[in-house]
């Protein structure tokens, strides 16, 4: 396959901002969550759907959506997606009560299901593999990092000077430019074959089932009648989606895909960064905006060290950690860092001076996390076949939205049960707090979690130590790198 590299600058300005658009706002809402539910009446045990429903459809259905690009086009399936992400957002920016909200939520989920593999794909058909294709790949792993602290920033701005509607209606123009911007974008490579939708279905159905049992069993226990449903129901879904992909021509999850274990390794790396993360911005928002009275505005200038800390680890950090060791090294580093950010929040207090806690822990737990995005993102690649290229790239971003929603699923419930047992002895601020800070506590035992399942299942290989894109498949058809 030729490469095109003429329009490599303009082209990875485009795939890098469709990629900060769709990570941009698996957060955007997160800030306006207070303000959200008080204007639609979404009662705050809900709040949460509105984040989860982003990353169910978002994980469950992008595998697929790789696949269809592999298949009618990726530049053209690139646009489709910005399209449906753009009406999805319109659809959100109107809606009169939660429901509407949550379904736009979803639609979005699906629209950056399509462009998230797409860009991956016209990464490849337009870098070399290579150090030219190692550095792209940096900026778009940099980018899902990076949107994530950006959607709470403009969030918390969009939300105390326009509204909670424009948190909808900014990616509408945002949307149209990078449209615009596609002019640039070589076509890419097409391939034969089918695609996987009854598998894509199926786990989406089964996730979402999963994460509403998870939900129910915090507020209601085991033992409820729906809680014990949707749980049968996500193991019955469960066993038809392995079920499907042992039979089906074009199983969206080859097994020979997670067969290495540096790329297992990976992919659970991301998933259990994505479960504490999300889970992290949704508690310190609420702990914020709750108990500290902090403005949307405010909150999300607070999420600045962040950012910040995710630009050191992700730009400069990371990558130099990556030249000189193996990824088994560099993501143990970044979620150990990373962990002892999330026990320094777990000294978060009503009272507490955000200069001793709340700012400075954020600034060590971004830098944990951007060495662990550009290490999962690399690791999660290297060495597959040219044929799963495609496929396995499209599992790293699986996993992070996946994590996220399984993960926020399970520390909200802990934090709800833990505030409700310390309100009969404690104040309100106090009791909420200590849900917030168990919740934080969750977080950091799944990145000791990745720690142990970085140094267990990856390995040092030689290309890791000097040229760690030297594993990259040399042609990448059907490729989402």
């Amino acid at each position: 396959m030729s490469v095109n590299t003429r329009s490599g600058g303009p082209s990875l300005l485009v795939i890098a901002a469709a990629q900060l658009l769709i990570v941009m706002d698996g957060t955007i809402v997160t800030v306006g969550l207070p303000v959200i539910g008080s204007g639609l009446n979404i009662a705050e045990s809900d709040l949460d759907w509105i984040l989860t429903s982003y990353a169910l459809a978002f994980g469950g259905m992008l595998l697929a959506g790789g696949r269809a690009g592999d298949l009618f086009g990726r530049r053209r399936l690139f646009r489709a997606g910005l399209v449906v992400f753009l009406l999805a957002s319109l659809l959100g920016g109107v809606a009169q009560d939660g429901g509407t909200l949550i379904a736009a939520r979803v639609l979005q989920g699906m629209g950056g299901a399509i462009i998230a593999p797409a860009a991956l794909s016209l990464l490849a058909d337009t870098f070399p593999a290579g150090p030219e294709r190692n550095k792209a790949l940096g900026v778009y792993g940099a980018m899902g990092g990076l949107g994530s602290v950006v959607g709470l920033l403009l969030g918390g701005a969009l939300t105390e000077y326009l509204g909670w509607r424009w948190i909808m209606f900014i990616n509408v123009p945002i949307a149209l430019v990078v449209l615009a911007g596609t002019l640039v974008l070589v076509p890419g490579t097409r391939e034969r074959g089918g695609i996987d939708l009854p598998g894509a279905i199926t786990v989406t159905l089964a996730l979402g089932s999963l994460v509403y049992t998870i939900n129910r069993a915090g507020s209601d226990g085991l033992a409820d009648a729906q809680t014990l449903a949707f749980g049968a129901g996500a193991l019955v879904l469960g066993a038809a989606f392995v079920l499907i992909q042992r039979k089906v021509r074009a199983p969206m999850l080859p097994a020979g895909v997670l067969a290495d274990r540096g790329r297992l390794g990976a992919n659970l790396v991301m998933l259990l960064m994505g479960a504490g993360q999300l889970a992290t911005f949704y508690f310190l928002t609420l702990y914020m905006q709750s108990i500290k009275d902090y403005s949307p505005m405010v909150t999300g200038l607070a999420y600045l060290p962040f950012a910040i800390g995710i630009g050191i680890g992700s730009g400069v950090v990371g990558p130099r950690l990556q030249a000189r060791t193996s990824s088994r090294t560099v993501l143990a580093t970044g979620m150990a860092v990373a962990a002892i950010a999330m026990v320094w929040f777990s000294l978060l207090s009503p009272d507490q001076n955000a200069l001793f806690v709340l700012l400075p822990a954020q600034l060590a737990g971004g830098i944990g996390l951007g060495i662990g995005f550009v290490a999962a993102t690399i690791g999660g690649v290297q060495g597959v076949a040219a044929e799963d290229s495609g496929i396995a790239s499209g599992l790293i971003n699986t996993s992070q939205q996946v994590g996220g929603a399984l993960g926020l699923a399970i520390l909200a419930s802990v934090a709800v049960t833990v505030t409700e047992g310390r309100l009969a002895t404690e104040a309100v601020p106090d009791a909420l707090t200590g849900g917030y800070t168990a919740g934080l506590l969750g977080a950091a035992a799944f990145y000791l979690a990745a720690v142990l399942t970085a140094v267990a299942l990856m390995r040092p290989r030689p290309a890791d130590r000097s040229a760690p894109e030297a594993a990259a498949p040399e042609k990448p058809q059907g490729s989402h790198v």
